[in-house]
């Protein structure tokens, strides 16, 4: 993919989300746009953020405590999510580095997450990651075990605000997001994190409060999502 460059990509993007909104009987301000930096380097960071952009991604909690600290020093409203899986021992960095964690999918994490919020005193949004395809090699709870792990997330104190999920790859996604809303309907649950540069509309379309964007935003170098 040929990138654009940032303010059009940015453009593209948000209409791309409108238009998606509006055939769903939405508003595209409720949508809020994840550029997914994972790869990026600062050089590729900073015009997305002085085109406006605020809100970002990433992968790791190492890549990302290397190269936001300067960049959020300049740009002290950045907001910060945790888009990748995180180990239980890099809780306690991930919950005083970022703003929101994508992936919780595990007790043990849960347990982990748990106590670096009682001892930071941060408290990141939270959203529970669903393996909603059943893959082996892919993250995220199982459907059937969802209901514990919201309790006990609940219990230690996270802020859980929604679901995650990727559905499997070169299948048609919409069953899958109608699926992981359904679930959030059903826990009360009211942000979905799903849907990426090729499948946002679709996700829009089905209840995406967050779509997470990478490579329609930064090209195709790299792995961005």
């Amino acid at each position: 993919m040929e990138r654009q460059d940032d303010k059009s990509a940015l453009a593209t993007i948000a209409a791309r989300i409108a238009a998606a909104a509006r055939l769903a009987d939405r508003k595209p301000g409720d949508v809020t746009l994840v550029a997914v930096s994972k790869t990026q380097g600062p050089e590729a960071i900073e015009p997305l953020l002085a085109a406006g952009q605020r809100v970002f991604g990433e992968n790791r909690v190492q890549e990302a405590a290397a190269k936001w600290p300067d960049l959020r020093a300049r740009y002290p409203d950045v907001v910060l999510h945790l888009v990748g899986q995180l180990q239980s021992n890099k809780a306690e960095e991930a919950v005083a580095q970022f703003d929101a964690i994508h992936s919780v999918d595990r007790s043990s994490l849960v347990k982990a997450l748990g106590a670096a919020i009682g001892k930071t005193g941060r408290r990141p949004d939270c959203f529970v990651q669903v393996n909603i395809g059943e893959e082996e090699q892919k993250g995220g709870c199982a459907i059937a075990d969802l209901p514990a792990l919201l309790a006990q997330a609940r219990d230690a104190g996270l802020s859980v605000v929604g679901l995650m999920a990727v559905p499997p790859a070169g299948v048609e996604a919409a069953p899958y997001f109608a699926l992981l809303a359904k679930l959030a309907r059903d826990h009360g649950l009211v942000e979905l994190s799903m849907g990426m540069s090729d499948d946002l509309e679709t996700a829009v379309m089905l209840g995406a409060t967050q779509v997470r964007v990478g490579t329609a935003l930064f090209g195709a170098r790299g792995t961005a999502a």
